[in-house]
Formats: C-alpha cells, structure tokens, sequence
C-alpha cells in the first residue's frame, strides 16, 4: 500500500564542531599568564572590566577565572542573590594572587549591572567612564546621574593604571532572546565606544548548559551545538 514518505528529521547537532579549541591548552595558557610581563613604566597591572545585564553571571565569571588561577573554588566576588536585582553594588577590583606572594598583572574589574529600568541598574555613562578611568575604587552609582567632574568617587585626572585595558561583555544565553531593548542598545553602545577607544574586547555567553542538554551533559561539545551556535548568531549579539 501506498503512502507518504515521512521526512527525515534534521540531526539536531552537527557532526563536526563549528569552532575549533584546544581542550588541553588550559595548563599552557595559565602558565603564559603567570609569566605575563608589562613593557610599559605607567601601567602595573591591566585592567579587564567586567559587565553586563542584571543576573548574566558577571560575578560567577570573576570568581571562576579567580578560582583556575588559585586551584580551588572561591567565592570572593560574591553572587547575586536575585535574578531582577544586582549584585554588585560599588566598583569592585580583584587581584590574583601568584604562587610567590605577588598578584598577576592584571585585575578584574566589576561594576554594577545593566537594568531594564531607569531607577535601577548602573547608568551606562558610568561603564564608559569606568573605561576611560574615571571611576574610583568602592564608588557607589547613581542609576539615574552618570559621575561628573566634582562627584565623590569621580577621578578627574585619570592616569593609564586607571584606565580600562579590556572589555568583557557577559551575556546569559538564557535570556538572551527576550532581554529588554535598552539593555541591548546599552551593551552595544557601551562596545562601542570601547572599538572607538581601541579597547580589545570579549563577549562571553554564560549559562549555556541551561539551554542545550547535549552541552548540559557534555561541556566540551558546546560547538556542536546548534542551538549555541543560534545563540551566537543572534542579530542582538552584533
């Protein structure tokens, strides 16, 4: 008897990776870092500052570099206890320790996160002024009023130390599809003027076991994943 041909499912998954890593390069890539020397008289350490919407993982980021680099979990940058609230409430820097006593040439900056709110969330003139070194170390913000000249925590004269030297932008692959348009706009805006001031710059996407099962089971085949791959594609991302 006659029928019809049941179409064929597309593999949800590709068969090769759609971006190549190397999983054991972890020991060698720590190392390079440990080794990592400055060829500049003003700048003792590099600063990456670290930012993005409200319950991304900003702070779970910081506290897993710090951790690779310690051999052991900490929890110094804290997490965020609500998922439509902030954790990170001042400007935060975070040394590495080395084995020998001194830290690693660079720091990790956190500042508050991104909110779909006016009266809530940082001020995205203060993310470009944190990269522009005018922010100093515990500043409190206000959501609604960037720092000016004359504000408390403002650094008029900022010198190269103060200066952002690497952008991190983290985005949760959770909610990447339905984060307001002004978070996006202020994330985009905020690369912006870091591509404009010359500042190299990452996107990191967190929580990407949450979203995919096949990377859920198994980290290491995130890129072959097609539905990370989606993520990544997303006309919001760029």
């Amino acid at each position: 008897m006659g029928g019809k041909k049941s179409t064929p499912t597309p593999p949800e998954d590709f068969d090769k990776p759609w971006r190549d890593v190397d999983w054991n390069g972890r020991d060698r890539l720590e190392a390079d870092l440990r080794k990592l020397t400055i060829h500049h008289a003003e700048i003792t350490h590099l600063k990456i500052l670290v930012h993005g919407a409200v319950a991304a993982g900003k702070s779970s980021f910081i506290n897993s570099a710090i951790s690779v680099f310690q051999h052991r979990v900490t929890d110094r940058a804290g997490e965020a206890a609500s998922a439509s609230k902030s954790h990170t409430k001042r400007y935060k820097s975070y040394r590495i320790w080395n084995k020998n006593d001194s830290t690693l040439p660079f720091i990790f900056n956190d500042i508050m996160a991104l909110q779909d709110t006016g009266t809530s969330g940082i001020h995205t003139g203060d993310i470009i002024n944190a990269m522009l070194g005018h922010v100093r170390e515990n500043c409190k913000f206000n959501p609604v009023c960037p720092l000016r000249d004359g504000d408390p925590g403002y650094i008029n004269a900022p010198t190269l130390n103060d200066k952002v030297h690497c952008l991190v932008s983290v985005m949760s692959a959770q909610t990447l599809s339905v984060m307001y348009d002004s978070v996006i706009k202020s994330i985009k805006h905020v690369r912006e003027k870091a591509s404009d001031l010359g500042i190299p710059q990452v996107l990191i996407l967190t929580h990407i076991d949450e979203c995919c099962p096949l990377v859920k089971q198994n980290l290491r085949k995130v890129y072959f994943s097609k539905k990370i791959k989606e993520k990544v594609s997303l006309e919001r991302l760029s």
